[in-house]
C-alpha cells in the first residue's frame, strides 16, 4: 500500500496549501518539505479525528446504564501510541535539516556576485564575475523617500536580473539598522543587518519577474523599500550586463 500510494501522489497534482511553488532550486526545496509536513499533519489529524469520534459516537452512555468493560493498559497500544509520534518528530527533524543545509549551501563556483546593500529607504545591487572582480554595474532605488505606492516594477524602484540556470552569489550587508531581503516566489528571507554579511546561493529556474520587498519594520518608509526581480535566459542576460555596464561607464564619462 505504500508503494502504491507512493506512485498514486506522484502523478497528483498536490494543493500548494497557499505556499509558492518556489522558482528557484532552492525554492521548491522548501517547497516540497512544506507540502510533506501539511501532508502529513493532515494524516495526523484524520486519525485523531476518527478516533475522537469513534469514541465519543461508539462508547458514548446507553439508556441501559450497562457499565462498560474496565481495563487497565494495553501495551502494544500504548507502544504504538508513544513510538509512532517520535519517529514522525525525528523524521520532520531530519528531513528539515537536510533541506535546510540544501538551502543555505553556497557554490565554489558561482556564476555571478551580486552585491545588495540595505538602507533607508532603498536597494542597491552591484554585479561581480564569478571570481569577484567588479563588472561596473550598480542598480539601486532612483528615488528619494517619500510615499510613491507604485508597483515594484515601476522604474522608482530598482530591478535585480538574475540569468536562468546559473548559481548567482547574493552578499547581503545593511548600511544603518536591520533589514530584511524577502523574495515572496523564492521562498526566502535573509536579514540585512549592520556588521554582518550574510552569504547565500539563488539557482532560478523558470523566468519571470517577481517582487522583493523589506520584510522588517525599518522606520518612515519602509514601505517603499520594495524592488524587482527579472529571470531571464543566459544569454540574454549577458546581453543586458554588456548594454549596461556600457550605459553606465558613459554616464560616468
Amino acid at each position: 500500500m505504500l508503494v502504491l500510494g507512493t506512485f498514486l501522489l506522484g502523478g497528483c497534482n498536490l494543493p500548494t496549501f497557499g505556499a509558492f511553488r518556489g522558482v528557484t532550486v532552492q525554492a521548491k526545496d522548501e517547497f516540497k518539505l512544506w507540502q510533506a509536513m501539511l501532508i502529513a499533519g493532515i494524516i495526523v489529524a484524520a486519525f485523531v479525528y476518527v478516533l475522537i469520534f469513534w469514541a465519543a459516537i461508539g462508547y458514548r452512555r446507553r439508556h441501559d446504564d450497562h457499565f462498560p468493560h474496565q481495563f487497565h493498559s494495553n501495551k502494544p497500544v500504548e507502544v504504538v501510541y508513544t513510538a509512532l509520534p517520535i519517529l514522525i518528530v525525528f523524521g520532520i527533524f531530519w528531513v528539515t535539516v537536510l533541506t535546510e543545509n540544501n538551502v543555505d549551501a553556497v557554490s565554489n563556483s558561482p556564476s555571478e556576485i551580486v552585491n545588495v546593500l540595505a538602507y533607508r529607504w532603498g536597494w542597491q545591487f552591484s554585479y561581480s564575475s564569478g571570481n569577484g572582480a567588479s563588472q561596473g554595474v550598480l542598480i539601486k532605488t532612483a528615488a528619494e523617500p517619500k510615499l510613491l505606492a507604485q508597483p515594484a516594477t515601476s522604474s522608482e524602484y530598482p530591478q535585480l536580473v538574475l540569468p536562468e540556470g546559473e548559481t548567482i552569489r547574493i552578499v547581503l550587508k545593511s548600511a544603518d539598522t536591520i533589514h530584511g531581503f524577502y523574495i515572496p516566489e523564492f521562498n526566502f528571507s535573509r536579514y540585512a543587518q549592520p556588521g554582518v554579511t550574510n552569504v547565500f546561493d539563488f539557482t532560478p529556474t523558470v523566468n519571470g519577474v517577481y517582487t522583493g520587498q523589506c520584510s522588517q519594520y525599518c522606520g518612515l518608509y519602509h514601505s517603499e523599500m520594495i524592488f524587482s526581480v527579472r529571470v531571464e535566459p543566459a544569454a540574454q542576460f549577458q546581453q543586458w550586463l554588456t548594454s549596461t555596464q556600457s550605459s553606465q561607464a558613459q554616464g560616468a564619462a
